[in-house]
């Protein structure tokens, strides 16, 4: 099984753009933002989009075009 580090850079390059809860639910991660920071590390360009819903703020992360 690949890890999810691996499982969220196939989906953000598919074009796929992922939330915390998105994460949660499709990869069992609870922790996207080092997921994220280590993609970043190893060269990727994503762009984050802050979301406000309901008074709560929250990311939302797609690789860049």
């Amino acid at each position: 099984m690949n890890s999810q580090t691996d499982q969220i850079r196939t989906y953000l390059e598919q074009g796929g753009a992922l939330t915390p809860l998105d994460a949660l639910n499709l990869f069992g991660c609870f922790r996207l933002g080092a997921r994220i920071y280590d993609l970043k590390r190893a060269g990727m360009k994503i762009e984050t989009e802050m979301i406000m819903r309901d008074g709560k703020r929250f990311a939302r992360y797609s690789k860049a075009k």
